[in-house]
């Protein structure tokens, strides 16, 4: 899957390819190679390169203690790199499946979240957490699962999502320089896809979503991999005559509201595509700021929500692709909603 970013800089010159997995491993080395104290953590990410190779030979560029190998106990890794962030320190921890920040939920949500509030703004978390996730690789119903809107719940997180090379690199830059608690929800799927990444230092602000595709007919505001999908969507529906605005969110917290209300306020219609289970997902926040927005007076249609199965997701490939929003799903959904318009 390739990146539909444009492959050339503002001086025209041709940018190079990078995938996914490239861009993280290379905003973590000029990270790491700008700022001493930024380091890694985290299960097999030393020598075996982490679960998905996208830590890769950092631990031969920079060393076992910038690099550090951590034991099965994710509880006990996130204590250590929220009391590293304590103390001045900027750890990078990767979980190997996001799955598995179910174990790790005390350091996260009452230590890492709360501190600043809690010691009265005299000290920061700068602690960036790293959440492979997603379905589409048939790892079954314990390391499949999109659980990213369980911590933008959270006061005093930031969580994001990139959905191409040259956001992951960027967004994460940006989450390690941040003074408080970034997560990033990295879809497994995405880790090959190759897309345009300028060399050097960027950031890309967080809190700031991307109209990846201008329309007149609908907005479809989503998350990961299913921008993807949604903008594949949108290019087969365009041969019907149906012109979709594509959002992608890639903050879920915070919400980037000024740019979703503009759009819907511009074409009536409302689509929210996202991964995670349906009932209370992050369709479901955004749904309701738009209808407590000013946007609201401009919708010709109720709000539709695509969201994950209300299910475990399945092993079998073909239940796990039913399990969560597919592109005819996406095409069919947004076609009902506009056809009276069309």
């Amino acid at each position: 899957m390739d990146a539909k970013v444009d492959n050339k800089d503002q001086a025209g010159a041709e940018v190079r390819e990078l995938s996914y997995a490239q861009a993280i491993q290379e905003a973590m080395a000029i990270a790491m190679e700008a700022d001493p104290r930024v380091f890694l953590m985290g299960e097999d990410i030393g020598v075996y390169g982490g679960a998905f190779q996208v830590t890769g030979d950092l631990v031969h560029r920079f060393g076992e203690d910038r690099v550090m190998d951590t034991p099965i106990s994710e509880l006990g890794g996130a204590g250590v790199a929220v009391g590293a962030a304590l103390t001045g320190m900027r750890p990078i921890f990767e979980f190997q499946f996001s799955d598995f920040a179910t174990l790790a939920m005390e350091q996260i949500v009452n230590q890492a979240a709360k501190l600043r509030y809690m010691l009265g703004g005299n000290v920061s978390v700068p602690l960036v957490m790293r959440f492979p996730g997603g379905s589409g690789t048939g790892a079954a119903a314990q390391h499949s699962q999109s659980l990213e809107a369980w911590l933008a719940h959270v006061p005093g997180l930031k969580v994001i999502q990139p959905s191409t090379p040259y956001d992951a690199k960027g967004l994460l830059l940006a989450a390690i320089e941040d003074p408080d608690p970034v997560m990033i929800y990295e879809h497994k799927v995405l880790y090959k896809m190759k897309g345009p990444v300028p060399e050097g230092h960027y950031t890309v602000p967080l809190g700031k979503a991307a109209v990846r595709r201008q329309g007149r007919h609908a907005t479809v505001v989503a998350t990961a991999l299913m921008v993807h999908k949604s903008l594949e969507a949108a290019e087969a529906l365009a041969k019907e005559g149906i012109d979709v605005e594509v959002i992608d969110l890639r903050s879920l917290r915070p919400i980037d509201e000024p740019t979703l209300v503009e759009s819907v306020k511009k074409t009536g219609r409302l689509v929210c595509v996202y991964e995670g289970v349906k009932s209370l997902g992050i369709g479901a926040e955004v749904s309701a700021r738009i209808a407590e927005s000013e946007a609201f007076d401009y919708l010709d249609a109720p709000i539709v929500r695509l969201g994950g199965a209300e299910s475990p997701l399945p092993y079998n490939p073909e239940l796990e692709k039913a399990a969560v929003p597919q592109v005819p799903g996406i095409t069919e959904a947004i076609r009902n909603l506009v056809k009276d318009r069309i």
